[in-house]
């Protein structure tokens, strides 16, 4: 599933991505990702598996960032998935990897690099 993020987002307005979030202070790192779920998609995790990291290098305002990305594949039940953010999300779609591949909408701009990292994974 991805969702397409608002004009009230930080950045990259109006292109489709598979979510994320913040690690509060204190939190573990997968207490995170079921948090973020919960928030993103009112949906209970049933299955959260790690895939990997990833270094990201952007910029911002002009001015250069580094972001260490933790990428995880979730499994919930999708009949409980719902918009659980409507100020930063103008939509959901579900999609298969074939699909992303070819998608003609425009899509977040660190997309392509988790798809190409992670393409052995959904295979």
């Amino acid at each position: 599933m991805i969702n397409k993020r608002s004009a009230n987002c930080r950045d990259e307005h109006h292109t489709w991505d598979p979510g994320g979030g913040g690690v509060d202070f204190g939190e573990r790192v997968e207490d995170t990702v079921r948090r973020e779920i919960r928030e993103e998609y009112c949906a209970e995790p049933l299955e959260v598996e790690l895939l990997g990291f990833r270094d990201v290098f952007r910029e911002q305002k002009g001015e250069p960032t580094h972001w260490v990305v933790f990428d995880f594949r979730v499994r919930v039940n999708p009949e409980e998935v719902a918009i659980g953010e409507p100020h930063k999300c103008d939509g959901l779609r579900w999609v298969t990897i074939e699909e992303l591949q070819e998608f003609a909408e425009p899509l977040h701009s660190q997309f392509p690099f988790f798809l190409q990292k992670y393409a052995e994974k959904f295979n």
